[in-house]
C-alpha cells in the first residue's frame, strides 16, 4: 500500500514542531524516519497512525484519504518498543485479541494465528506467558500480534531500543525477512543510523522537524546532502577538520592534500574525512601522531593527532603494526573526500 503524506503540518500549543513535511513511501517498502531526539520522528510516526491529529496537509493510503479518520479506521498497526503485551494471556490469546475484537470466528483465529506465529518463529511458543519469554521472542509476538489482522500499513517505533546487542542484530534480520516476505509497507523510526542502513530500501534523515535528505542507505552514505548528513551516518564517525581550499587543501601544521578537480572555488571549507578512507595505502599528506589503538579483531580503530592539533580516526586491518606514540604521513582516498561550506552545505 502506497503512504502519501503531503504537506503535513503539527503544532502543539504555539510552536511549530513540524511544518509542510511531504513523504512517499512506496507499495512494499521499509522506510525508516531516523534522527536525534526530538526531531519529529515519532511525531509523524503516530500522525500516520491517527494518535496525533494532524494540523495541516493531508494522508492517503493509496487512493484512500485517511487523514481525518480515527486509528481504527486506518488499517495500520504499531510495534512500539515495549512490546505492550497483556501479562494475563498467553502468546496465543495475545496474537488473537485484535481478531476477537472484530469477532472473527474461532476457525479463521486458530488458523490466522498458526500461520502469522510460524512466519516469526515462534510457532512453539504459543501456550506461554510473556514472562516466560525472552525480550526477543517478546517483540516476535508483538510483531505477530501487529501482522495478524493484514494491516494495509506496519508502523514500528524504536522496536529494538530493549534488547541486549546480540537480539537486536537478530531482530534487524528477522523483522526485515517477515517485511519483505509478507510485501508489508512499513515505517521504522529509530535514532539509530545501523538499524535504519541494514533493515530499510530508503532512509528519511530528519532534523527539526524536517527531511534533510531523503535515500537509501548507500546514496545517503556515499553523497550526504550536507555536513549533518554526513556527520549522522556512519560508525565509527567521520570526521571534520577545517581547512582552505586553493590549488590545493591546506590544513594547519603544513598538512595539505591534493585538490580533486570536481571541487570547484577557493577560500575556507569543511572537509569530511571518513576513517576507512584514510590510511597509508592512500598516499601521504597528512602528518600527526597515533594517540591511540583500538582492537576491533578484524580491524583496528586508530586515532591520530596531526601536526596542526586535529584528530583523526582511521580504520586499518589487524596486524598492521603501529603503535601508540608512532609518526605517520598518511593519505586520504581523492574521490571520497567530502567537503563542506562554512555553514555546512555540500561542496
Amino acid at each position: 500500500m502506497e503512504l502519501i503524506l503531503s504537506k503535513f503540518t503539527k503544532r502543539f500549543g504555539a510552536t511549530t514542531v513540524i511544518s509542510e513535511m511531504d513523504l512517499h513511501v512506496g507499495a512494499g517498502e521499509m522506510l525508516a524516519l531516523l534522527g536525534p531526539s526530538g526531531c519529529g520522528k515519532s511525531t509523524t510516526l503516530f500522525a500516520i497512525c491517527g494518535i496525533h491529529r494532524m494540523d495541516g496537509g493531508s494522508l492517503h493510503f493509496g487512493d484512500r484519504d485517511v487523514t481525518t479518520l480515527p486509528a481504527q479506521r486506518r488499517s495500520v498497526k504499531v510495534v512500539f518498543q515495549n512490546y505492550a503485551l497483556y501479562p494475563h494471556m498467553s502468546v496465543s490469546d495475545n496474537i488473537a485479541f485484535p481478531l476477537r475484537v472484530k469477532r472473527h470466528d474461532r476457525a479463521t483465529i486458530t488458523r490466522k494465528v498458526g500461520a502469522i506465529a510460524e512466519l516469526v518463529h515462534i510457532g512453539e511458543l504459543l501456550d506461554r506467558k510473556p514472562a516466560q519469554l525472552s525480550g526477543g521472542q517478546q517483540q516476535r509476538v508483538a510483531l505477530a500480534r501487529a501482522m495478524v489482522r493484514e494491516p494495509d500499513v506496519l508502523l514500528l517505533d524504536e522496536p529494538l531500543a530493549n534488547l541486549d546487542a546480540k537480539l537486536r542484530l537478530e531482530m534487524r534480520t528477522e523483522i526485515r525477512r517477515v517485511q519483505r516476505e509478507t510485501g508489508i509497507t512499513a515505517i521504522l523510526v529509530t535514532h539509530d543510523q545501523v538499524e535504519a542502513m541494514s533493515m530499510c530500501d530508503r532512509i528519511a534523515l530528519m532534523r527539526a522537524g524536517q527531511i534533510e535528505q531523503l535515500a537509501t542507505p548507500v546514496q545517503m552514505y556515499e553523497n550526504p546532502a550536507n555536513q549533518f548528513v554526513a556527520g549522522f551516518m556512519g560508525n565509527p564517525p567521520i570526521s571534520f577538520l577545517p581547512a582552505h581550499l586553493g590549488e590545493r587543501i591546506t590544513l594547519s601544521g603544513g598538512n595539505s592534500l591534493p585538490r580533486p578537480d570536481r571541487l570547484a572555488g577557493q577560500g575556507p571549507i569543511t572537509l569530511g574525512l571518513r576513517p576507512e578512507h584514510l590510511g597509508p595505502q592512500f598516499g601521504q599528506g597528512l602528518r600527526g601522531t597515533i594517540t591511540f589503538v583500538e582492537p576491533q579483531g578484524r580491524e583496528d580503530l586508530i586515532d591520530v593527532r596531526l601536526t596542526g592539533g586535529e584528530a583523526l580516526r582511521a580504520i586499518l586491518p589487524s596486524g598492521h603494526g603501529h603503535a601508540i606514540g608512532d609518526s605517520v604521513d598518511w593519505g586520504v582516498r581523492g574521490d571520497r573526500l567530502l567537503a563542506f561550506s562554512t555553514d555546512g552545505e555540500r561542496i
